[in-house]
């Protein structure tokens, strides 16, 4: 299976294994819920699935590469207690608590999160005096005579042995008790989350071009040789960088992430011819409107392979565009919840004092419940971050809305020294409406650019297949499906329609020939 489909399993295992009854005792006891199992090659994003899984079941994650821990690390220390047994006192070996067991209660403590995911990786390439321990622990759920707390589901993950040279095979014995999940390298569930993550768009482009070249491991006379979907991220955050720093890029810089040469050397050569693509055809000049007819002509007659790259240019930077609207959106919607509490505290007072506050002191009071909810946000951020609950968007925008509550809290009691107003909250409103306005100027700017876009293309190419395909990739990005949803777009409808017009025609013809060969074996006989 692929990683997106191994998430929802392992999601849906945890809804099971954590559904309680009506006494509170979960319907499948801890003895019977199986560790999941989480075999496949390296690199195709078992760790990420962790954290995400985490974050969208509210629960904790506590994660271990268990090749990095000893015997004694995993298990405790011995020591020695006295015991009496039978009338008789005997010295007896036990052990100190196990430091992952620890670190499962040090998170519950710290997050206040009671149920959550042991996540163990490279589970399968311990040490040989580790092997016991880990079937004990996959079997028993202990480490020495601790064991795993209740509510707290085992995840653990390795590479099959074609990958690892460290790798040792589980008996029968152990394999029945776990859930097993093997996993697959799949570019195009990766494309969904690299859209997501805002992947360079020089690799999806190239990748979109040759994706066999997306997961390859081969072992040659001079050794192992392999691109994966790790080394593809690692390499975008480094190309983006680099790019801004103005560092050249090439084929043995490429080489220290994708260490397959023949690769290297090939998305080296594309990288260029990427960046020359930019620049003869202007893209930012296009999506702004002014677009000089040769660059038409040129791309009416180019070669498919460039014509994909310079839709994946479009794409790109429209991404960035439909991300900041995304972003602006968040920041808006939660700041319009932290407004609304921020008055409610402010009628609260006026309820309490039992009288209309004199506007000094409204403004006073408005700036204090400013400051409050401002801490109150900085507060939850704090715990939700500890805990592993937000991904990168999220610090953000929570970033970003604490910054705006500060500003108005300022704003509010400044304005008061320079001007007369009713209302300390009428301006909390005003840059409120402000902030709305921004992002309807911003979504308005990326409409425009949209369109922008399309008018290119369609002037390059008509209404020929490109433009189904330019809406196959708005379709599969997650803020450009996003925007659209939200905000809308005729001419996406209007190729989107004819696209699912071809597939059902598809779907249909496919039918049919299913139809002939039953009817055509029916006579047979």
């Amino acid at each position: 299976m692929n990683i997106k489909r191994a998430k929802e399993e392992i999601k849906n295992t945890i809804k099971a294994y954590l559904l309680k009854d009506e006494f509170g005792e979960y319907v499948i006891p801890s003895i019977r819920q199986r560790p999941v199992l989480l075999m496949g090659p390296p690199g195709v994003g078992k760790t990420q699935i962790m954290e995400q899984t985490a974050r969208e079941c509210h629960v904790g994650l506590v994660a271990y590469t268990i090749t990095h821990h000893t015997r004694q690390s995993a298990v405790g220390l011995p020591f020695i207690k006295e015991k009496e047994y039978g009338g008789k006192v005997c010295s007896v070996t036990e052990y100190t608590m196990s430091e992952i067991i620890a670190a499962i209660y040090d998170k519950m403590e710290r997050t206040g999160l009671k149920e959550g995911i042991l996540f163990i990786d490279e589970i399968n390439c311990v040490s040989e005096t580790m092997a016991p321990m880990m079937l004990q622990f996959l079997q028993c759920k202990t480490f020495g005579n601790q064991r795993v707390p209740e509510g707290w589901i085992i995840v653990a993950a390795g590479n099959p042995p074609e990958y690892n040279k460290s790798v040792r095979d589980f008996d029968v014995v152990t394999l029945d008790r776990v859930k097993r999940l093997d996993v697959e390298a799949d570019y195009g569930v990766w494309k969904e989350y690299a859209y997501r993550e805002k992947l360079h768009g020089a690799i999806l482009s190239y990748l979109d071009i040759r994706k066999d070249h997306f997961y390859r491991i081969e072992t040659t006379v001079d050794g192992v040789i392999f691109a994966t979907a790790r080394g593809w991220e690692d390499l975008s955050q480094f190309l983006s960088v680099y790019e801004k720093l103005g560092q050249p890029v090439d084929a043995q810089v490429i080489g220290q992430y994708i260490q397959h040469p023949k690769i290297a050397k090939d998305f080296a050569n594309y990288l260029e011819l990427y960046h020359k693509y930019h620049r003869d055809y202007q893209i930012d000049e296009v999506l702004a409107g002014r677009v000089q007819p040769s660059a038409i002509s040129k791309l009416h007659f180019a070669e498919f392979d460039e014509r994909l790259s310079v839709m994946g240019l479009l794409l790109d930077r429209l991404g960035e565009e439909f991300r900041k609207a995304y972003l602006q959106d968040c920041v808006v919607t939660e700041l319009f919840g932290h407004l609304k509490s921020v008055r409610g505290r402010l009628e609260k007072i006026e309820a309490d004092r039992g009288k209309p506050a004199e506007a000094d002191s409204e403004l006073l009071d408005t700036v204090r419940c400013l400051e409050e909810e401002r801490q109150q946000a900085e507060k939850a951020f704090q715990r939700d971050r500890d805990a592993g609950q937000l991904d990168k968007l999220s610090e953000i925008t929570a970033f970003k809305v604490q910054e705006k509550l500060e500003y108005m809290k300022k704003y509010v009691r400044n304005t008061a020294e320079d001007a007369e107003t009713d209302s300390g909250f009428s301006l909390v409103r005003e840059v409120f409406a402000k902030e709305t306005q921004g992002r309807q100027e911003l979504f308005d700017k990326t409409a425009e650019k949209l369109d922008y876009a399309f008018d290119f293309l369609e002037a390059a190419f008509g209404q020929g297949q490109e433009l189904v395909v330019f809406v196959t990739e708005l379709t599969a990005g997650y803020y450009s499906a996003w925007y659209i949803q939200e905000n809308g777009c005729d001419r996406y409808y209007k190729y989107n329609k004819g696209l699912l017009f071809a597939e059902r025609q598809q779907e249909i013809s496919s039918q049919i020939e299913e139809a002939k060969d039953w009817m055509t074996g029916a006579n047979l006989t």
